[in-house]
C-alpha cells in the first residue's frame, strides 16, 4: 500500500510510521531525510537544497519531488511505502499525483492541548536523532539514549509558545490538503485525545482501519 501520514507536529507520524514499516516492510519515506542525505553525498542535487537551507529557506517542491520520484522508484517500494510529513500542502498534493497513486492518507486529529503537552516531553538524542517521550516512551536511564547512550535534549522548537505557532501554521497550509484527500474518498481520519496513550496502540487502530480497506493485509 502507498500511504500518506498527516498530521500536526508531534502528532505521532514519525513514530506510527515506523513501527508501521516494521510490520510491512513499508519503507517510511521522509523527504527531509531525502535532503540531508543528499547534501551529505554533496551530489549535484544537495548543493543545490543546501543553498536554500542554509539561508534558512524551504526548498522549492520541484527538488524535493525529484528526489521523491527517484527514492520510490526503488526496489523496496515495489510494495509500497509511507510518506512521512509530505505533502505538506495542495500544490505539493497535486504535484505528487503526476509521479505516483497514492492508496490511503491518515489523517491524526489530535488536540492541540494534547500536542503542546506531549512535545512538551520530546527528548531527542544528540548522537543519532532517536525520539522519547517523558510520558509514554521513556529511556531507560534519564536523559540517556537506549540506542547508543548519547545525551537527550529538548529542541527549542519544542517549548509551548513555539509549538502552539507550529500548529496553527499547519492548520493553516493543510486544510485545503484534508478536503482535497477527503474529496477522493482515501481519507481515514485517527483521533487520538489522550496524551498518555501508547504508540502500540495508536499503531493497532491505524493497521484495524487499513485491514477495513484491506482485508487480505498481512496474512
Amino acid at each position: 500500500m502507498k500511504l500518506v501520514f498527516l498530521g500536526p507536529p508531534g502528532s505521532g507520524k514519525g513514530t506510527y510510521a515506523s513501527r508501521i514499516e516494521e510490520r510491512f516492510g513499508w519503507p517510511q519515506i521522509s523527504t527531509g531525510d531525502l535532503l540531508r542525505e543528499e547534501v551529505k553525498k554533496g551530489s549535484e542535487i544537495g548543493r543545490e537544497a543546501e543553498k536554500y537551507m542554509k539561508e534558512g529557506k524551504l526548498v522549492p517542491d520541484e527538488i524535493v519531488l525529484k528526489l521523491l520520484k527517484e527514492r520510490i522508484s526503488r526496489e523496496d517500494c515495489k510494495n509500497g511505502f509511507i510518506l512521512d510529513g509530505f505533502p505538506r500542502t495542495l500544490a505539493q498534493a497535486e504535484e505528487l499525483e503526476k509521479i505516483t497513486d497514492i492508496d490511503v492518507v491518515i489523517n491524526l486529529v489530535v488536540p492541540k492541548e494534547i500536542i503542546v503537552t506531549r512535545l512538551s516531553a520530546r527528548r531527542v538524542c544528540r548522537n543519532c536523532g532517536a525520539v522519547y517521550n517523558l510520558r509514554t516512551l521513556k529511556p531507560k536511564v534519564d536523559g540517556i539514549c537506549d540506542k547508543c547512550g548519547g545525551e537527550l535534549y529538548q529542541r527549542k522548537d519544542d517549548t509551548p509558545e513555539v509549538i502552539e505557532k507550529r500548529f496553527e501554521v499547519y492548520h493553516e497550509q493543510t486544510a485545503p490538503l484534508i478536503d482535497f484527500y477527503r474529496k477522493k474518498g482515501i481519507l481515514i481520519d485517527i483521533e487520538c485525545n489522550d496524551p498518555d496513550v501508547p504508540p502500540e496502540i495508536m499503531v493497532d487502530k491505524i493497521i484495524e482501519k487499513l485491514k477495513e480497506i484491506n482485508p487480505g493485509l498481512g496474512k
